[in-house]
């Protein structure tokens, strides 16, 4: 746990990319960072599905037993967009890291690069504040119709990691209904929980600040607002977005405290950034009754189990292993 004496400043970017253009939205991402950091920020987080987008009310024509020619194309629009890891998006986002000596967290659309690169991941990236990528999350179970578009991360991307800033780690939206998932972060110490999402209803917050009081960590949730017209033209009169309302997603980005206290937000229908200065020791304090891997445990009755190694299609043998 980081002894720090002076606070840490966050910044939780509440934006919408510009929907299905990879390179604009990577220019928007650049810009943000940018005036985060001229205001102190130490610690940048953005939406789930940044890059390019979260494709809000699209089927991309598929239903039970039958797809739609329309629906590719609007489907290649989209991977056409994704992110490769690495790639001229990701540099560009690095230079700018480098450049603004944040930390900082992303949410991706992620291209399949290591086998057939017809698969999407959605994916947190995190980078270091010399620009290295040091981590990512893969999303271990897109919900609903997102199964149809995205593939299932596995247990080796179950990342937290260790900062000069504290331990930062998170799960993507409604990961963070799976208990076991989240005992996975408290397991690693996790101190800044990072809760990138698409979930904009009222009672989000209330997992939010569970999730707070549960891990006795400090929770930055970050949602993107969204309005029907940000969506490109050729999508605009869609039948499927046409009945949406104007504000697609109305955001709902907060910060909170070790014991639920809610610090800034949330923040509803409009483009913002919160910004708040966290005192790291208000986790040890909180700690005192509460400690949910610690003496709040009870490993003689629960224990959990996690299957941290990669889940791979295709595994080539060696020589040496015949």
């Amino acid at each position: 746990m980081v002894d720090k004496q002076s606070p840490v400043r966050v910044a939780v970017v509440q934006a919408a990319p510009v929907l299905f253009d990879r390179q604009a939205s990577v220019a928007k991402v650049c810009q943000l960072i940018y005036e985060a950091a001229e205001n102190d920020a130490q610690l940048v987080l953005f939406p789930e599905a940044f890059i390019p987008g979260y494709p809000r009310g699209l089927s991309f024509g598929m239903v039970v037993g039958s797809r739609t020619p329309e629906g590719r194309e609007i489907w290649q629009k989209y991977w056409d967009n994704a992110v490769d890891i690495p790639s001229p998006a990701t540099e560009a986002l690095s230079e700018v890291v480098r450049e603004t000596g944040v930390h900082f967290a992303i949410g991706i659309i992620e291209r399949d690069t290591q086998f057939s690169g017809g698969t999407l991941y959605c994916t947190v990236l995190y980078y270091g504040p010399d620009g290295q990528i040091l981590g990512k999350h893969r999303k271990l179970k897109p919900t609903g119709s997102e199964r149809l578009i995205w593939g299932e991360g596995d247990g080796s991307t179950l990342t937290v990691l260790s900062t000069e800033l504290g331990k930062i780690g998170g799960l993507i939206c409604w990961e963070n209904y799976m208990p076991l998932a989240r005992m996975s972060m408290y397991s690693k110490g996790v101190e800044l929980y990072l809760a990138p999402t698409a979930d904009q209803r009222d009672t989000w917050q209330a997992t939010m600040r569970h999730i707070a009081c549960e891990g006795r960590c400090f929770v930055l949730g970050c949602n993107q607002y969204v309005t029907k017209d940000m969506y490109p033209g050729s999508l605009q009169e869609h039948p499927e977005l046409t009945d949406l309302p104007e504000v697609i997603c109305r955001g709902g980005s907060v910060i909170i405290s070790p014991l639920g206290k809610v610090i800034a937000g949330p923040l509803y229908d409009e483009e913002s950034v919160l910004y708040a200065d966290l005192d790291m020791s208000e986790i040890v304090r909180a700690k005192v009754d509460f400690d949910v891997v610690g003496h709040y445990a009870r490993p003689d009755v629960f224990q959990l189990t996690i299957n941290e190694q990669s889940a791979l299609p295709v595994k080539k043998r060696t020589n040496e292993e015949d």
